[in-house]
Protein backbone atom coordinates (compact mmCIF):
# COMPACT_ATOMS: atom_id res chain seq x y z
CA UNK A 1 0.00 0.00 0.00
CA UNK A 2 1.06 4.79 0.68
CA UNK A 3 2.49 10.50 0.47
CA UNK A 4 4.53 15.91 -0.40
CA UNK A 5 6.31 18.96 -0.55
CA UNK A 6 5.40 21.44 1.79
CA UNK A 7 7.15 25.14 2.21
CA UNK A 8 9.53 25.29 4.78
CA UNK A 9 8.16 28.65 5.72
CA UNK A 10 6.13 28.06 8.32
CA UNK A 11 1.98 28.97 8.71
CA UNK A 12 0.25 30.33 11.70
CA UNK A 13 0.40 27.49 14.34
CA UNK A 14 -3.93 27.22 13.36
CA UNK A 15 -3.32 27.05 9.75
CA UNK A 16 -0.27 24.57 10.40
CA UNK A 17 -1.84 22.48 12.64
CA UNK A 18 -4.36 21.74 10.14
CA UNK A 19 -2.00 21.42 7.11
CA UNK A 20 -0.08 18.71 8.78
CA UNK A 21 -2.92 16.52 10.02
CA UNK A 22 -4.10 16.77 6.29
CA UNK A 23 -0.70 15.85 4.93
CA UNK A 24 0.08 13.14 7.57
CA UNK A 25 -3.25 11.39 6.93
CA UNK A 26 -2.41 9.62 3.32
CA UNK A 27 1.12 8.79 3.51
CA UNK A 28 2.98 6.52 1.53
CA UNK A 29 0.56 3.97 0.66
CA UNK A 30 -1.95 6.67 0.38
CA UNK A 31 -3.09 6.16 3.66
CA UNK A 32 -7.08 6.84 4.80
CA UNK A 33 -8.85 9.64 6.29
CA UNK A 34 -9.23 9.83 10.80
CA UNK A 35 -11.82 11.02 12.43
CA UNK A 36 -14.20 8.33 11.67
CA UNK A 37 -17.13 7.34 14.34
CA UNK A 38 -15.85 3.84 15.12
CA UNK A 39 -16.04 2.72 18.85
CA UNK A 40 -13.48 4.15 20.63
CA UNK A 41 -11.81 1.69 23.21
CA UNK A 42 -11.77 3.05 26.79
CA UNK A 43 -9.03 2.86 29.42
CA UNK A 44 -5.67 0.97 28.99
CA UNK A 45 -5.69 -2.29 27.16
CA UNK A 46 -3.45 -4.91 28.46
CA UNK A 47 -1.39 -6.39 25.87
CA UNK A 48 -2.12 -10.01 24.67
CA UNK A 49 0.70 -12.49 24.76
CA UNK A 50 1.21 -13.78 21.85
CA UNK A 51 4.96 -13.81 21.30
CA UNK A 52 5.65 -12.62 18.79
CA UNK A 53 9.19 -14.26 16.86
CA UNK A 54 12.62 -13.38 18.19
CA UNK A 55 14.92 -13.66 15.28
CA UNK A 56 16.96 -11.04 13.64
CA UNK A 57 15.91 -8.71 11.42
CA UNK A 58 16.83 -9.50 7.61
CA UNK A 59 16.87 -13.43 8.48
CA UNK A 60 14.43 -15.53 6.19
CA UNK A 61 10.88 -14.08 5.52
CA UNK A 62 8.80 -14.43 8.55
CA UNK A 63 5.11 -14.62 8.95
CA UNK A 64 2.65 -12.61 11.02
CA UNK A 65 0.46 -14.57 12.92
CA UNK A 66 -2.51 -13.77 14.66
CA UNK A 67 -5.89 -12.08 14.17
CA UNK A 68 -4.65 -8.84 13.19
CA UNK A 69 -6.84 -8.53 10.14
CA UNK A 70 -9.96 -10.12 10.77
CA UNK A 71 -11.37 -8.01 13.86
CA UNK A 72 -14.57 -9.64 14.86
CA UNK A 73 -16.35 -12.72 13.37
CA UNK A 74 -17.45 -13.24 10.11
CA UNK A 75 -21.03 -12.46 9.39
CA UNK A 76 -21.71 -14.68 7.45
CA UNK A 77 -20.23 -18.24 6.25
CA UNK A 78 -21.45 -17.98 2.98
CA UNK A 79 -18.66 -16.23 0.58
CA UNK A 80 -18.01 -15.73 -2.98
CA UNK A 81 -20.25 -16.03 -5.71
CA UNK A 82 -23.05 -17.77 -3.20
CA UNK A 83 -22.59 -14.78 -1.19
CA UNK A 84 -23.23 -12.36 -3.89
CA UNK A 85 -26.15 -14.31 -5.15
CA UNK A 86 -29.00 -12.30 -3.42
CA UNK A 87 -28.00 -9.16 -4.74
CA UNK A 88 -27.65 -9.90 -8.04
CA UNK A 89 -29.21 -7.67 -10.48
CA UNK A 90 -30.79 -9.68 -13.75
CA UNK A 91 -30.44 -6.41 -15.52
CA UNK A 92 -27.80 -6.06 -17.60
CA UNK A 93 -24.53 -4.89 -15.85
CA UNK A 94 -24.70 -1.26 -16.16
CA UNK A 95 -21.25 1.07 -17.53
CA UNK A 96 -20.21 -1.68 -20.89
CA UNK A 97 -20.85 -0.08 -24.09
CA UNK A 98 -19.25 -1.31 -27.04
CA UNK A 99 -16.10 1.14 -27.05
CA UNK A 100 -16.50 2.05 -23.13
CA UNK A 101 -16.37 0.98 -19.33
CA UNK A 102 -17.02 3.24 -16.89
CA UNK A 103 -15.68 3.54 -13.06
CA UNK A 104 -16.35 5.18 -10.22
CA UNK A 105 -15.25 6.49 -6.75
CA UNK A 106 -15.92 8.65 -4.35
CA UNK A 107 -13.05 10.24 -2.38
CA UNK A 108 -11.61 13.64 -0.53
CA UNK A 109 -11.48 16.15 -3.46
CA UNK A 110 -12.03 19.27 -1.58
CA UNK A 111 -11.16 21.41 1.41
CA UNK A 112 -7.82 21.30 2.93
CA UNK A 113 -7.59 17.66 2.97
CA UNK A 114 -9.00 17.16 -0.32
CA UNK A 115 -5.03 19.34 -1.37
CA UNK A 116 -3.64 15.87 -0.74
CA UNK A 117 -5.86 13.08 -0.87
CA UNK A 118 -6.85 14.34 -4.36
CA UNK A 119 -3.59 13.17 -6.06
CA UNK A 120 -4.73 9.35 -5.59
CA UNK A 121 -7.79 9.53 -8.03
CA UNK A 122 -6.22 11.94 -10.15
CA UNK A 123 -3.23 9.73 -10.64
CA UNK A 124 -5.40 6.85 -11.06
CA UNK A 125 -6.92 8.63 -13.62
CA UNK A 126 -3.83 9.62 -15.17
CA UNK A 127 -2.90 5.72 -15.77
CA UNK A 128 -5.92 4.84 -17.59
CA UNK A 129 -5.55 7.86 -19.75
CA UNK A 130 -2.12 6.03 -20.04
CA UNK A 131 -4.01 2.57 -20.92
CA UNK A 132 -6.31 4.29 -23.29
CA UNK A 133 -3.97 5.70 -24.98
CA UNK A 134 -1.08 3.24 -25.30
CA UNK A 135 -3.47 0.53 -25.51
CA UNK A 136 -7.06 1.55 -26.70
CA UNK A 137 -8.11 0.68 -23.14
CA UNK A 138 -9.24 -2.91 -21.51
CA UNK A 139 -10.77 -5.30 -23.50
CA UNK A 140 -11.32 -3.13 -26.81
CA UNK A 141 -12.86 -0.13 -24.42
CA UNK A 142 -11.74 2.55 -23.16
CA UNK A 143 -11.65 3.51 -19.61
CA UNK A 144 -14.20 6.22 -17.97
CA UNK A 145 -12.76 7.18 -14.91
CA UNK A 146 -15.84 9.05 -12.78
CA UNK A 147 -14.38 10.48 -9.18
CA UNK A 148 -17.09 12.35 -6.92
CA UNK A 149 -16.28 14.23 -4.00
CA UNK A 150 -16.97 12.40 -0.63
CA UNK A 151 -16.19 16.18 1.33
CA UNK A 152 -14.74 13.35 4.09
CA UNK A 153 -18.15 12.71 5.44
CA UNK A 154 -20.13 9.62 5.21
CA UNK A 155 -23.33 11.55 4.53
CA UNK A 156 -21.64 12.90 1.38
CA UNK A 157 -20.10 9.72 0.51
CA UNK A 158 -23.22 7.68 0.15
CA UNK A 159 -24.66 10.38 -2.12
CA UNK A 160 -21.72 10.55 -4.15
CA UNK A 161 -22.13 6.61 -4.70
CA UNK A 162 -25.38 6.61 -5.16
CA UNK A 163 -24.69 9.47 -8.06
CA UNK A 164 -22.22 7.14 -9.39
CA UNK A 165 -24.12 4.22 -9.67
CA UNK A 166 -27.75 5.41 -10.30
CA UNK A 167 -27.31 8.56 -12.39
CA UNK A 168 -23.50 7.78 -13.62
CA UNK A 169 -24.14 4.13 -14.50
CA UNK A 170 -20.92 3.31 -13.26
CA UNK A 171 -19.90 -0.55 -13.87
CA UNK A 172 -17.87 -0.26 -10.09
CA UNK A 173 -16.64 1.33 -7.81
CA UNK A 174 -12.95 1.30 -7.95
CA UNK A 175 -10.12 2.98 -5.73
CA UNK A 176 -12.77 5.08 -3.11
CA UNK A 177 -11.12 6.79 -0.32
CA UNK A 178 -10.93 7.22 3.33
CA UNK A 179 -12.01 5.65 6.10
CA UNK A 180 -14.56 8.78 7.75
CA UNK A 181 -16.32 8.80 4.68
CA UNK A 182 -16.43 5.09 3.25
CA UNK A 183 -18.69 3.79 5.73
CA UNK A 184 -21.48 5.35 4.52
CA UNK A 185 -21.45 4.06 1.23
CA UNK A 186 -19.95 0.64 1.54
CA UNK A 187 -22.99 -1.17 3.13
CA UNK A 188 -25.35 0.27 0.19
CA UNK A 189 -23.17 -0.74 -2.48
CA UNK A 190 -23.14 -4.03 -1.08
CA UNK A 191 -27.03 -4.09 -0.64
CA UNK A 192 -26.70 -3.14 -4.11
CA UNK A 193 -24.55 -5.67 -5.85
CA UNK A 194 -22.05 -2.56 -7.00
CA UNK A 195 -18.59 -4.03 -6.65
CA UNK A 196 -16.59 -2.00 -4.35
CA UNK A 197 -12.52 -3.00 -5.01
CA UNK A 198 -9.38 -1.27 -4.49
CA UNK A 199 -10.65 0.83 -1.27
CA UNK A 200 -7.71 2.95 -0.04
CA UNK A 201 -8.85 2.46 3.60
CA UNK A 202 -6.65 1.36 6.08
CA UNK A 203 -9.54 0.37 9.09
CA UNK A 204 -9.39 -3.63 9.69
CA UNK A 205 -12.90 -3.79 9.22
CA UNK A 206 -13.20 -2.77 5.48
CA UNK A 207 -11.30 -6.83 4.76
CA UNK A 208 -12.37 -7.86 7.90
CA UNK A 209 -15.65 -9.56 6.07
CA UNK A 210 -15.41 -10.84 3.03
CA UNK A 211 -18.50 -13.19 3.36
CA UNK A 212 -20.74 -10.77 5.20
CA UNK A 213 -19.58 -7.86 2.69
CA UNK A 214 -18.64 -9.70 -0.54
CA UNK A 215 -18.52 -6.93 -2.65
CA UNK A 216 -15.84 -4.79 -0.96
CA UNK A 217 -12.03 -5.23 -2.01
CA UNK A 218 -9.19 -3.73 0.69
CA UNK A 219 -6.25 -2.17 -1.22
CA UNK A 220 -4.17 -0.50 1.23
CA UNK A 221 -2.80 -1.98 4.13
CA UNK A 222 -4.90 -2.25 7.37
CA UNK A 223 -2.87 -0.67 10.06
CA UNK A 224 -3.45 -3.32 12.24
CA UNK A 225 -1.26 -5.54 10.43
CA UNK A 226 0.93 -2.65 10.22
CA UNK A 227 0.94 -2.59 14.21
CA UNK A 228 2.03 -6.49 13.87
CA UNK A 229 4.94 -5.76 11.57
CA UNK A 230 6.01 -2.85 14.19
CA UNK A 231 5.63 -5.11 16.94
CA UNK A 232 7.79 -7.50 15.41
CA UNK A 233 10.77 -5.08 14.65
CA UNK A 234 10.45 -4.68 18.64
CA UNK A 235 10.43 -7.93 19.66
CA UNK A 236 12.87 -9.07 17.54
CA UNK A 237 15.06 -5.63 18.06
CA UNK A 238 14.56 -4.77 21.38
CA UNK A 239 14.03 -7.61 23.48
CA UNK A 240 13.52 -6.39 26.73
CA UNK A 241 13.00 -2.99 26.31
CA UNK A 242 9.63 -0.96 28.07
CA UNK A 243 7.32 0.25 25.31
CA UNK A 244 5.26 3.14 25.32
CA UNK A 245 2.32 4.14 22.93
CA UNK A 246 0.87 7.13 21.54
CA UNK A 247 -2.00 6.69 19.27
CA UNK A 248 -4.76 8.82 17.90
CA UNK A 249 -8.55 8.33 18.79
CA UNK A 250 -9.04 7.26 15.14
CA UNK A 251 -8.84 4.07 12.74
CA UNK A 252 -5.41 4.66 12.39
CA UNK A 253 -4.85 4.21 16.26
CA UNK A 254 -7.08 2.15 17.02
CA UNK A 255 -6.31 -0.44 14.55
CA UNK A 256 -2.75 0.47 14.55
CA UNK A 257 -2.51 0.01 18.76
CA UNK A 258 -4.81 -3.15 17.89
CA UNK A 259 -2.16 -4.47 16.00
CA UNK A 260 1.33 -3.73 18.44
CA UNK A 261 -0.64 -5.09 21.53
CA UNK A 262 -1.84 -8.37 20.41
CA UNK A 263 1.32 -9.07 19.17
CA UNK A 264 4.19 -8.12 21.85
CA UNK A 265 5.33 -10.42 24.76
CA UNK A 266 4.80 -8.63 27.74
CA UNK A 267 7.18 -10.35 29.30
CA UNK A 268 9.39 -9.68 26.93
CA UNK A 269 8.44 -6.35 25.96
CA UNK A 270 6.37 -4.52 28.56
CA UNK A 271 3.59 -1.57 27.58
CA UNK A 272 4.61 0.45 30.18
CA UNK A 273 2.47 3.71 29.56
CA UNK A 274 0.18 4.40 26.45
CA UNK A 275 -1.48 7.90 25.43
CA UNK A 276 -4.48 8.83 23.44
CA UNK A 277 -5.31 12.24 21.90
CA UNK A 278 -8.47 13.18 19.99
CA UNK A 279 -7.97 13.61 15.80
CA UNK A 280 -9.27 17.77 16.27
CA UNK A 281 -6.47 18.37 19.09
CA UNK A 282 -4.68 21.33 18.90
CA UNK A 283 -1.63 20.24 20.81
CA UNK A 284 -0.50 17.06 22.27
CA UNK A 285 2.16 18.11 24.65
CA UNK A 286 0.39 16.93 27.77
CA UNK A 287 -0.12 13.50 26.28
CA UNK A 288 3.96 13.39 25.64
CA UNK A 289 4.79 14.35 28.91
CA UNK A 290 3.31 11.86 30.22
CA UNK A 291 4.92 9.23 28.28
CA UNK A 292 8.23 10.77 28.96
CA UNK A 293 7.69 9.86 32.47
CA UNK A 294 7.61 6.52 31.96
CA UNK A 295 11.46 6.47 30.48
CA UNK A 296 9.84 3.82 27.97
CA UNK A 297 12.94 2.38 25.80
CA UNK A 298 11.01 2.52 22.63
CA UNK A 299 8.01 4.95 21.79
CA UNK A 300 5.19 3.26 19.18
CA UNK A 301 3.48 6.27 17.07
CA UNK A 302 0.50 5.31 16.10
CA UNK A 303 -0.47 8.55 14.70
CA UNK A 304 -0.45 10.29 11.53
CA UNK A 305 2.36 12.41 10.34
CA UNK A 306 0.90 16.18 11.81
CA UNK A 307 0.82 14.53 15.56
CA UNK A 308 4.09 12.57 15.02
CA UNK A 309 6.30 15.67 14.13
CA UNK A 310 4.88 17.19 17.42
CA UNK A 311 5.53 13.98 19.19
CA UNK A 312 8.74 13.85 18.68
CA UNK A 313 9.63 17.38 18.71
CA UNK A 314 7.88 17.64 22.42
CA UNK A 315 10.09 14.75 23.44
CA UNK A 316 13.21 16.00 22.17
CA UNK A 317 12.45 19.07 24.49
CA UNK A 318 12.00 17.06 27.39
CA UNK A 319 15.28 15.02 26.69
CA UNK A 320 13.82 12.16 26.27
CA UNK A 321 15.03 10.16 23.12
CA UNK A 322 13.50 6.54 22.99
CA UNK A 323 13.88 3.98 19.93
CA UNK A 324 10.64 5.61 17.31
CA UNK A 325 8.43 3.41 15.54
CA UNK A 326 6.08 4.46 13.37
CA UNK A 327 3.24 2.94 10.66
CA UNK A 328 3.43 3.25 6.76
CA UNK A 329 1.59 6.19 6.68
CA UNK A 330 4.51 8.40 8.26
CA UNK A 331 7.36 6.80 6.08
CA UNK A 332 7.81 9.62 4.14
CA UNK A 333 10.77 12.53 3.41
CA UNK A 334 7.97 15.07 3.98
CA UNK A 335 8.47 13.92 7.61
CA UNK A 336 11.88 16.11 7.53
CA UNK A 337 10.43 19.26 6.59
CA UNK A 338 8.88 19.61 9.99
CA UNK A 339 11.01 17.44 12.33
CA UNK A 340 14.61 18.21 12.52
CA UNK A 341 16.56 15.30 10.67
CA UNK A 342 18.48 14.32 13.61
CA UNK A 343 16.01 13.77 15.63
CA UNK A 344 14.60 11.32 12.83
CA UNK A 345 17.99 9.08 13.02
CA UNK A 346 17.22 5.44 13.51
CA UNK A 347 13.39 6.20 13.61
CA UNK A 348 11.50 2.74 11.52
CA UNK A 349 8.25 2.73 9.36
CA UNK A 350 7.42 0.52 7.06
CA UNK A 351 6.46 0.21 3.27
CA UNK A 352 5.64 -2.36 0.53
CA UNK A 353 6.58 -0.25 -2.62
CA UNK A 354 9.43 1.37 -4.49
CA UNK A 355 10.21 5.09 -3.02
CA UNK A 356 9.75 8.12 -4.98
CA UNK A 357 13.10 9.49 -4.27
CA UNK A 358 14.27 6.55 -6.57
CA UNK A 359 13.67 8.31 -9.75
CA UNK A 360 17.22 8.45 -10.96
CA UNK A 361 18.15 5.06 -10.05
CA UNK A 362 15.27 3.34 -10.76
CA UNK A 363 13.69 3.28 -14.27
CA UNK A 364 10.45 1.90 -13.64
CA UNK A 365 9.93 4.57 -11.32
CA UNK A 366 11.27 7.55 -13.86
CA UNK A 367 8.45 6.21 -15.84
CA UNK A 368 5.83 6.79 -13.64
CA UNK A 369 7.65 10.50 -13.43
CA UNK A 370 7.22 10.48 -17.34
CA UNK A 371 3.20 8.81 -17.38
CA UNK A 372 2.05 11.85 -14.65
CA UNK A 373 4.00 14.53 -16.71
CA UNK A 374 2.35 13.61 -20.09
CA UNK A 375 -1.34 12.78 -18.49
CA UNK A 376 -1.89 15.64 -16.87
CA UNK A 377 -1.17 13.63 -13.27
CA UNK A 378 -0.36 15.14 -9.91
CA UNK A 379 3.46 16.34 -9.27
CA UNK A 380 4.75 12.61 -8.70
CA UNK A 381 4.86 11.11 -4.98
CA UNK A 382 4.31 8.11 -2.90
CA UNK A 383 1.23 8.88 -3.19
CA UNK A 384 0.83 8.74 -6.84
CA UNK A 385 2.54 5.93 -7.11
CA UNK A 386 0.53 3.90 -5.29
CA UNK A 387 -2.09 5.07 -7.14
CA UNK A 388 -0.55 3.73 -10.49
CA UNK A 389 0.00 0.56 -8.88
CA UNK A 390 -4.00 0.76 -8.05
CA UNK A 391 -4.85 1.27 -12.03
CA UNK A 392 -2.31 -1.23 -13.07
CA UNK A 393 -4.24 -3.80 -10.32
CA UNK A 394 -7.91 -2.34 -11.87
CA UNK A 395 -6.44 -3.32 -15.10
CA UNK A 396 -5.37 -6.75 -15.13
CA UNK A 397 -8.55 -7.58 -13.19
CA UNK A 398 -10.80 -6.07 -16.17
CA UNK A 399 -8.26 -7.74 -18.66
CA UNK A 400 -8.98 -11.61 -16.86
CA UNK A 401 -13.04 -10.17 -17.16
CA UNK A 402 -13.56 -9.59 -20.93
CA UNK A 403 -15.05 -12.72 -21.67
CA UNK A 404 -17.74 -11.75 -18.84
CA UNK A 405 -18.37 -8.12 -18.49
CA UNK A 406 -20.73 -8.55 -15.43
CA UNK A 407 -20.15 -7.11 -12.06
CA UNK A 408 -20.11 -10.74 -10.63
CA UNK A 409 -17.81 -11.61 -13.60
CA UNK A 410 -15.69 -8.79 -12.07
CA UNK A 411 -15.86 -10.14 -8.74
CA UNK A 412 -14.70 -13.70 -9.82
CA UNK A 413 -11.98 -11.87 -11.82
CA UNK A 414 -10.93 -10.10 -8.39
CA UNK A 415 -11.23 -13.87 -5.80
CA UNK A 416 -9.20 -15.08 -8.71
CA UNK A 417 -6.10 -12.75 -8.47
CA UNK A 418 -3.00 -14.57 -7.60
CA UNK A 419 0.35 -12.67 -7.26
CA UNK A 420 -0.27 -9.79 -8.80
CA UNK A 421 2.88 -8.05 -8.87
CA UNK A 422 3.84 -4.39 -10.00
CA UNK A 423 7.18 -3.08 -10.88
CA UNK A 424 6.60 -0.08 -8.73
CA UNK A 425 5.99 -2.41 -6.20
CA UNK A 426 9.22 -4.45 -3.67
CA UNK A 427 10.75 -7.45 -4.78
CA UNK A 428 8.76 -9.98 -3.25
CA UNK A 429 5.38 -8.34 -2.52
CA UNK A 430 2.43 -9.52 -4.22
CA UNK A 431 -1.28 -9.35 -3.85
CA UNK A 432 -3.72 -12.16 -4.15
CA UNK A 433 -7.09 -12.27 -3.44
CA UNK A 434 -9.51 -15.43 -2.74
CA UNK A 435 -13.88 -15.48 -1.68
CA UNK A 436 -12.26 -15.25 2.04
CA UNK A 437 -9.13 -12.87 1.93
CA UNK A 438 -10.54 -9.50 0.29
CA UNK A 439 -7.10 -7.51 1.96
CA UNK A 440 -4.39 -6.38 -0.33
CA UNK A 441 -1.54 -5.32 0.79
CA UNK A 442 -0.24 -8.05 3.72
CA UNK A 443 3.30 -7.70 3.12
CA UNK A 444 6.28 -5.08 4.23
CA UNK A 445 9.54 -4.01 4.67
CA UNK A 446 10.83 -2.17 6.67
CA UNK A 447 12.31 1.47 6.82
CA UNK A 448 15.68 3.22 8.98
CA UNK A 449 15.83 6.80 9.17
CA UNK A 450 19.10 8.23 8.08
CA UNK A 451 20.92 10.94 7.88
CA UNK A 452 23.45 11.94 5.28
CA UNK A 453 26.84 13.89 5.36
CA UNK A 454 25.05 17.06 4.20
CA UNK A 455 22.41 16.43 7.47
CA UNK A 456 19.51 16.04 5.45
CA UNK A 457 17.04 12.89 6.09
CA UNK A 458 16.44 10.04 4.56
CA UNK A 459 14.60 7.05 4.35
CA UNK A 460 16.19 3.36 3.46
CA UNK A 461 14.76 -0.24 3.32
CA UNK A 462 16.48 -2.84 5.55
CA UNK A 463 15.72 -6.26 6.11
CA UNK A 464 13.86 -8.84 4.14
CA UNK A 465 10.71 -8.67 2.83
CA UNK A 466 8.07 -9.70 5.56
CA UNK A 467 4.34 -11.79 5.07
CA UNK A 468 1.36 -11.46 7.15
CA UNK A 469 -1.03 -14.56 6.88
CA UNK A 470 -4.81 -13.99 7.58
CA UNK A 471 -5.78 -17.06 9.31
CA UNK A 472 -8.30 -19.49 7.61
CA UNK A 473 -11.93 -18.89 8.08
Amino acid sequence: MQLKRLSRSWPSPWRLVALLVAVGLLATMAAACGGDEEETPTGTTTPAATGAPNTPAGTGSPAATGTAATAGSPSSEVCGPAAREATLSPDPSPGISDTEIVLGSEAILSGTLGAVYATVPNATKAYFDYINDTQGGVCGRKIVYNVEDNHDDPARALEAARKLVEQDKVFAMVGSLGDGPHPGSWDWLNDNGVPDILVSAGGARFGADPCGRPWTVQMIPSYTIDGTFLAEYVAENHPGKTVAILWENDTVGQDGSAGVKQTLDPSSNPIIAEESYEYTAISIASEVAKLAKSKADVLVLNANLGFTSQAITTADRLGWHPQLVMPYINGDELVYNFVRPELMEGAVATDANKLSTQKETDPVVAEHFEIMDKYDGPTPTNFTMYAQILGELAVDILSRSCDNLTREGLMEAVESTTDFHSDLMLDGVNISFSPTDHVAYQSTRYLRSTVDENGKGHWEYFGDVRHFEIPTQ
